[in-house]
């Protein structure tokens, strides 16, 4: 429970991190330069936080299917299967991050 609350706490400061960049105005020559840095910084951060956590869980994955295919032989086939296609869905989710922070950037 300590641990998911964490992840929570985490979370919002991130998210009150980007809200900066939300509320700014258009005017402004100080404004435009700062709002550019803060796309820079929640874009560099929305592709941390994806390749982090896309990696982690695919290490998981390969991880689980190894070891069920160590201890039932005959099922490898089927676990490997769909240990690739869990992975598959693992790394797309990496890619939309990528095109989010490219949204982000405004390219």
């Amino acid at each position: 429970m300590r641990k998911k609350m964490l992840v929570v706490m985490i979370g919002l400061v991130l998210l009150s991190l980007a809200a900066p960049v939300l509320a700014a105005d258009e005017g402004g020559a100080g404004a435009s330069g700062m709002r550019d840095a803060w796309k820079f910084i929640a874009a560099a951060l929305v592709l941390g936080v994806a390749a982090f956590a896309g990696a982690f869980g695919q290490g998981k994955a390969v991880a689980s299917a190894c070891t069920s295919m160590g201890r039932n032989p005959g099922a490898a086939g089927p676990v490997r299967i769909t240990m690739l296609l869990g992975v598959a869905f693992i790394e797309s989710l990496v890619i939309y991050a990528l095109v989010i922070a490219f949204m982000i950037l405004g390219k």
